[in-house]
């Protein structure tokens, strides 16, 4: 049997104009590091058009459209507030997807909440918004992006555009190293990113002949470049990262690359899973943490 990529040669992630050329995006969690480095790396390799979603239309993306407008031209991006664990808001934005361009390709889901750092500290109802946003938001992207990756489209008139001939589509979900073993941080966190990776394992079945696949990244310790001490805490209890923790001398004790990663390295595992090059891998848990969950039981998710 053949390789369905091959069969179209819009799909093909060797084309010379990038192994992303026509395709539109949806990527949530962009006024955060990893997810503005995931809407560069698919603007990188010629996607159409990328809605960069924020929680409110107070979160600024416009500097990353003003840059992404210089270097990559071609690549319209579109800020957009989305309420990524509301049903209603997941459906809105499929519509204008559609509406605007006639087709949808990928869906990121890169939003997610730590929690507090300890059940003490753990309320209820900081249980819930992390289950909303660790795996409620995955959720519906795989209950209602699907439908909308299946339409076919001729090709448009805008830049970067292609004719879409045939059904095609892939959610990513962002998680953590948590997804997998506990003690990375509070139990919200760990109970709540097992459910993203459970939203992964189960989608597989969910998606069976649909053309679409879906997987997940576990990133382990990142450098996001900043303090996240005033990381916004969404109305929970508390909210304290262990930015401190970060030390080089950590790095190198518990890491087998002995350093944090960048966002810029999960952000290419993410084009890799959205791009044909992945044709084959549905469902599986592509873990971005150095070696270091191999090394030891427990590494810092941050």
């Amino acid at each position: 049997m053949p390789d369905p990529i091959d069969d179209s040669s819009h799909f093909s992630p060797y084309r010379s104009d990038g192994k992303l050329y026509g395709f539109v995006c949806v990527v949530t969690g962009t006024t955060q590091p990893i997810g503005q480095a995931i809407v560069k790396e698919l603007a990188a390799h010629g996607a159409a058009c990328v809605y960069a979603c924020t929680r409110t239309t107070s979160e600024d993306t416009s500097s990353l459209a003003s840059s992404l407008a210089e270097t990559h031209p071609n690549t319209k991006i579109i800020p957009y507030p989305l309420m990524a664990a509301d049903e209603q808001s997941t459906l809105s934005l499929v519509d204008d997807v559609l509406n605007a361009w006639g087709r949808l390709d990928v869906w990121v889901c890169s939003a997610g909440l730590l929690g507090p750092p300890s059940i003490e500290m753990t309320t209820p109802s900081d249980l819930q918004k992390c289950f909303e946003a660790n795996s409620l938001a995955p959720f519906f992207a795989l209950k209602y992006a699907p439908a909308a990756m299946g339409k076919l489209a001729s090709k448009g008139n805008y830049p970067n555009a292609a004719p879409k001939d045939q059904k095609y589509g892939s959610i990513v979900v962002v998680s953590s190293v948590a997804s997998t073993y506990g003690g990375c941080w509070g139990p919200c966190y760990t109970m709540s990113s097992h459910a993203a990776l459970g939203v992964v394992q189960a989608g597989v079945a969910v998606l069976k002949g649909s053309g679409v696949r879906i997987n997940c990244i576990s990133p382990g310790q990142i450098d996001v470049g900043i303090d996240l001490k005033g990381f916004d805490m969404r109305g929970m209890k508390s909210q304290l990262p262990p930015a401190s923790l970060q030390s080089a001398e950590s790095q190198k004790e518990h890491i087998g690359l002995e350093r944090a990663g960048m966002p810029t390295e999960v952000a290419r595992v993410a084009g890799f899973l959205a791009s044909g090059f992945s044709s084959y891998i549905t469902g599986s848990n592509m873990v971005v943490d150095g070696g270091a969950s191999v090394m030891m039981p427990l590494t810092v998710p941050i």
